[in-house]
């Protein structure tokens, strides 16, 4: 398994702020073999940046001696596949494509993708969308970008989010292979999981589903986004998790998605990968 860590993980990375350059120059610097970079509205990666501009950055990464893993971004909960305007949706639908398109010009075979919102406890004003309509979207949606994903060979891997969606591993399962399509995964998160659930259960269940990994940890005691802590400062049961890791096959990227950032993150993050990877051996 290969050791990487989120871009905005960073200082400005949330607000797509950090220069690229600079981030993979100090990823490397701290132990990570990749970085996963995000596409945002504003910054390096958008919608708008071209192939040749995607092409410098994925130079910039190999001259920094680090890989680039799979693309991520953050703009889905704005605007979200499952809304209720027909419009929204296809606004979504373009950044999905957007999302994709970029990833195989930063010579990526994998997007991260959060596939709609019951739900958006962070968003006061975002629609509360009844699960069922939620489910239906969401598939339609995914089916629709299966071929898009199959034509440019990249993964889309749906994640497990607090989106009040998707909440078992059974429902995720079926969900994906609903789809119908080798290019629709799973992008598991460990930590988020923890108030319902165990990450070791979701991996076995998922197998080989499972096109990325993030990892952070999560204090079951607090139970609100305030529980999400350092790595091996919570309850992720580290070792059941690698465990069932290893047993499913997977040696792709494990990365780090560690927020807000502070001065030592960083650093304490790759210490405590290393660790985390160790008990994979």
């Amino acid at each position: 398994m290969k050791k990487c860590i989120s871009y905005w993980s960073f200082k400005g990375g949330l607000e797509a702020a950090a220069p690229l350059a600079k981030v993979f120059r100090e990823a490397k610097a701290k132990g990570f073999q990749a970085v996963e970079p995000a596409l945002a509205g504003v910054g390096e990666i958008t919608p708008a940046t071209t192939k040749k501009e995607c092409r410098a950055i994925a130079a910039d990464a190999k001259a920094a001696g680090v890989e680039l893993s799979s693309l991520a971004t953050g703009m889905f909960w704005d605007k979200p596949l499952t809304a209720n305007d027909a419009a929204g949706r296809e606004e979504a639908f373009d950044i999905a494509v957007a999302l994709i398109e970029k990833a195989a010009w930063l010579g990526l075979d994998a997007v991260l993708v959060v596939p709609g919102a019951v739900d958006v406890f962070f968003l006061p004003n975002a629609e509360q969308i009844p699960y069922d309509e939620c489910y239906k979207r969401s598939q339609k949606a995914l089916k629709k970008l299966a071929p898009i994903a199959a034509k440019h060979k990249v993964k889309v891997g749906v994640e497990n989010v607090w989106n009040k969606f998707l909440l078992s591993p059974l429902e995720m399962r079926d969900f994906v292979d609903s789809i119908g399509s080798k290019y629709i995964g799973a992008y598991f998160d460990v930590g988020n999981v923890l108030l319902t659930g165990f990450p070791q259960d979701w991996i076995k269940i998922l197998g080989k589903r499972i096109v990325r990994i993030h990892i952070k940890d999560f204090k079951t005691s607090v139970g609100t986004a305030a529980g999400f802590c350092d790595l091996l400062q919570g309850n992720v049961p580290w070792k059941e998790t690698m465990s069932a890791l290893k047993a499913v096959g997977y040696r792709s990227y494990v990365t780090a998605e560690m927020m807000p950032w502070d001065k030592g993150l960083i650093a304490r993050t790759s210490k405590a990968m290393d660790k985390i990877l160790a008990m994979a051996k």
